[in-house]
Order: C-alpha cells, then structure tokens, then sequence
C-alpha cells in the first residue's frame, strides 16, 4: 500500500470514528438529560404517588423515536448499497441536526403548554430515523476498508465511536451540573449540551464530505455494471437470502442494546431517582466508566485480531451474564458512589471486550450487496424491541415491584439472548467478510 492509499485509510478511519461519535452524542445526550428536563417538558408536583411519572412520561418520549429507527434503517440501508456509504452518512447526519435544532429551540411546558412535549416528539422520530441508517453505513464502511489482518481492530471502532459519543454526553452533563446550580440548570441551562452538539454538526458533515467510497462496494459495482444491472437491493430479496444471518444478528444485538441503554445511558436515572445518589458525582461516574470502555474496547479489538473473535464474543457475553445480579445486588445492599464506580468498572471490562468484536461479527453475516441494509434491520429491530423503551419499561417495573433490581433482570434477559446467538454462530464468527 503507497503513502497516498495509506493517508486514505486513515482520513476515512478518522472520519467515520469521529462522524459516529458526534453522532452518537447528538441521539444519547437526550437519554443522559432525563432527570432535568422531564420536569421541563412534564411538571407533575413531587408527591409519593407520582415521583416516577414525569421520568416515565420523559421516558416514553424517548422511547418513541425508536419506532422510526427500524424505517430509517431500511431505507437508509438501501441507500447506502444503492449510493454508496458516504452519501448515506452525510445524509444521516444532516436529519440530526435538524432534529437536534428542534430540541435546543423547544419552549418549555410552562411556556407553550402541550406543543412543547410535541415539539419534542417531532424531533425525536427524526432522530430514530437518522440513527437507524447510522449503524449499517459506518460498520459496513469500517469493515470493507480494513486490512484483512486487522478487521477485529477496525471494527472495535464502530462500537468506540458510540462510547465516544456516551463520554462526550457525560462529560457535557457533568459540566453542566457542576457549573449551575439546579435552578438555572431547570430554567435554561439544560439546552446548552443540545447547543453544543448542535454546534458540532457542521463539523462532522465537513469530515463525512471528505470519505471516499471502499474499494469492496466499488468492486460490487463495477461487477454489476458488467452483467448490464445497477446494483439493486430489495428488502424482500435481504430477507430471503440472509434471514437466518438477520435473526443471529437480532440476538448479537440485545445483548449490545440492554448494555448501552441500561448499563449506561440509565446509569443517571438510575442513580440519581432510585438509590438517591447525588447528581454531579453520578455523572462524574457515567464519564469515567465510559473512558473505561473507550480506552479498552480498541485493544480487546487488537487482541481479536490474533485470537478466535467467537471465543473472545462467548467468553465476555457469559462471564457479563453471571455477574450482572452479584454486582447490582451488592451496590442496591449500600449505595454509595465508590460502590456505582467498582460496578461500572467490572462491567466496563465485560462491555469492551464484547464491543470489540460485535461490529466486525456483524459485518461477516451479510455479503457486500447487503451488507448495510442487512446489519441496520438487524440492529434497528432489536433496538426497537429492547431498547427504545428500556428506560420506560424497567422505571415502570421498579415503579411496580418496588424492586431496585428490576433493570438487573432486564439486562441479564438481553445477554442471555446474546449468548444463544453467539453459541449458534460459533467458528462463523472468525470467517472473513463475504463479497
């Protein structure tokens, strides 16, 4: 490979790492902001009865942007193995900008009464619609650009990118707890990490604007414009030629979504309405178990590259199962924020190691001409179903059982469904990527 190729690879590697970061940030920061603006958008008066409603109602709204992720993923699929990787990027990120100005501009409740709510709403169903396309496109770019003696490495960074995007939210949320009190936080300041991705926007258009398409789709190409066809994907075609691989990627794809938008978009939630914890400490403690995984995921992807990836995909997924209930159990025993840190820690080394392959196994499971679509119906479906109301789903359970451990049991669910896909998949998972 010349220098020329060399400084290629490595601006498309730079782009989609921080293009996905960004927009990762700009989907997740909604979920770290809860607690504050839930009062924004649902003022119910604090009382015993419905301490948890404005959380649950808040949590809904997050949840329905979900139901577009599946719609956005299929027709941003297509996109990108019809137009190419880079033009379904830069497509994605623009949707989240407008999405994200609706955010950062909303009034409040107490200033438009019930439009503000539906403002929000609006703007988180263009949200679910942008991030369906974002996971196919950059894994599928990712994947098709590495060496192949380095796609476990290349891969981890997909994943990465997403903590990325968690540690930047919990970095603008701690700031912003430690920098205003909780009344301005209340009346205004809450806007300013949405300003702040906002702002960011153009920057991460800029850099997708410079990618250059992988070698692997343009060869997928070039092969049918010799057989006389453009290259044309349905979704009845994905469905029939790669569905045992779409309901094997469905399982890799709980386990993933319960860790993220449990184990760490959560956390704060969590932390800070159920076990009491103070806020400012509790994001101290989101951002430094992010790093955690940051730093981690990246070398497990190296070591993936020189030891069986589906060992290292079962190991991670069954030792994460077996300890979620003795950790949880031992932090709801006590609180304290020493006790949140050990946990998130221990579970950092679970997350990262399982991270680091799960992008790179789910761009083995489906051929070029698909690859895209075939990873985003995947991903979306399995988000949808677990993940978009997660939050809502595990706040209602504690609500009703009064059990701290409930979002516990979620998590330990979406693992084991993990595992059973990874036990299935087996030795698949260290194939090199198809044509």
């Amino acid at each position: 490979m010349d220098m020329s190729q060399q400084t290629s690879k490595m601006r498309n590697l730079a782009a989609a790492i921080i293009g996905n970061a960004l927009e990762w940030y700009d989907f997740l920061v909604f979920a770290f902001m809860t607690p504050i603006i839930s009062k924004v958008f649902f003022p119910i008066p604090e009382g015993e009865a419905n301490s948890l409603n404005e959380i649950l109602y808040m949590t809904a709204i997050f949840g329905v942007g979900f139901f577009m992720r599946p719609v956005g993923g299929v027709l941003i699929g297509l996109y990108a193995d019809k137009k190419g990787r880079k033009a379904a990027m830069v497509l994605v990120t623009t949707l989240m900008a407008i999405s994200l100005a609706l955010i950062t501009v909303t009034p409040s409740y107490a200033t438009i009464g019930v439009l503000a709510p539906l403002v929000v709403l609006v703007a988180r169903l263009i949200q679910g619609f942008s991030a369906g396309g974002e996971f196919g496109t950059a894994t599928a770019l990712l994947i098709e650009m590495a060496p192949p003696n380095r796609r476990g490495f290349y891969g981890s960074w997909q994943m990465t990118g997403q903590m990325m995007g968690l540690l930047i939210g919990a970095g603008a949320g701690t700031l912003t707890t430690a920098l205003f009190t909780q009344e301005e936080i209340q009346a205004w300041a809450w806007r300013i990490p949405f300003l702040f991705g906002l702002l960011i926007i153009p920057v991460a258009v800029y850099i997708r604007n410079r990618l250059e398409e992988t070698d692997t789709f343009k060869e997928a190409q070039a092969e049918n414009a010799q057989k006389g066809m453009q290259q044309r994907v349905t979704m009845t075609e994905a469905l029939m030629q790669s569905w045992r691989e779409i309901l094997i990627g469905i399982g890799l794809v709980a386990a993933a979504t319960v860790t993220v938008y449990i184990t760490f978009t959560y956390l704060v939630t969590f932390s800070t309405r159920i076990l009491g914890l103070p806020l400012q400490e509790t994001f101290q403690v989101q951002l430094l178990g992010a790093l955690w995984v940051v730093i981690l995921t990246p070398l497990f992807g190296l070591l993936s590259d020189k030891i069986s990836k589906a060992l290292m995909l079962k190991v991670s997924l069954g030792l994460f199962l077996v300890s979620m209930y003795p950790v949880y159990s031992w932090l709801v025993a006590a609180p304290s924020i020493e006790r949140l840190m050990i946990l998130q820690l221990i579970v950092g080394v679970f997350t990262a190691c399982f991270f680091s392959v799960f992008s790179t196994v789910m761009a083995v499971l489906f051929p070029t001409k698909v690859r895209s679509l075939g990873m985003s119906i995947s991903y979306n479906v399995a988000v949808l179903v677990l993940g978009g109301f997660a939050q809502f789903f595990v706040t209602w359970l504690i609500q009703q059982t009064q059990s701290p451990l409930a979002p516990t049991y979620y998590v330990m669910g979406g693992l084991a469904i993990g595992l059973i896909a990874a036990i299935i998949l087996g030795k698949r998972a260290d194939a090199e990527i198809p044509h």
